[in-house]
């Protein structure tokens, strides 16, 4: 007999992947999903957004600076730029990083300066594909970010932690807004 504990926490699991399915709307379809990464086909799905009053090249600055973002987000650890001596993100760049205490490796799918950024992450246990959307508004910005994730991992996670990859972006999100919108940049 399944405890009504775990019943309780899978029914959550499922909920928070329709529920941010359906709050994706109608942004989801301006991100350019690979066939193989639908939202409504994922075991996971996170989206997640924020109004930031900066101009969209300032976020974007940001964005390409991966290897600094351990300095100001927590989620994000030992990031690093494989294929370039540069130290920003490139269409095709390899990165390596951790988060939620796993190692990944993602090559950038797709890069549309000041608009669009995503990559691509696969391994035994899991494969995703995270998208960054940038909105130009009457005020800055509207900065977006989701994640459709596959595999043993993605439904693991969707059982038992379904909202915290969804709290750690919405602090990279709070995080991004505090440093686009402060006086410096």
């Amino acid at each position: 007999m399944i405890s009504p504990f775990l019943v309780c926490v899978l029914f959550t699991g499922c909920y928070s992947v329709k529920r941010s399915v359906q709050n994706a709307q109608p942004y989801s379809s301006e991100i350019r999903w690979p066939s193989d990464y639908q939202p409504g086909d994922a075991d996971f799905y996170i989206h997640s957004k924020i109004h930031i009053d900066a101009k969209p090249a300032v976020v974007w600055n940001l964005l390409i600076k991966a290897e600094e973002w351990p300095n100001w987000y927590k989620g994000m650890k030992n990031v690093e730029i494989l294929n370039s001596e540069s130290d920003v993100i490139k269409d095709s760049t390899l990165l390596k990083f951790s988060t939620m205490g796993r190692s990944f490796q993602g090559e950038i799918r797709e890069f549309v300066v000041n608009e669009r950024l995503a990559w691509e992450t696969a391994n035994d246990n899991l494969n995703a594909y995270h998208a960054w959307l940038i909105l130009p508004t009457e005020n800055g910005c509207l900065l977006i970010t989701d994640e459709v994730q596959k595999g043993k991992l993605a439904k693991l996670q969707k059982a038992l932690l379904p909202n915290k990859l969804r709290k750690l972006h919405d602090v990279w999100l709070a995080e991004f807004k505090r440093k686009s919108e402060s006086p410096t940049n």
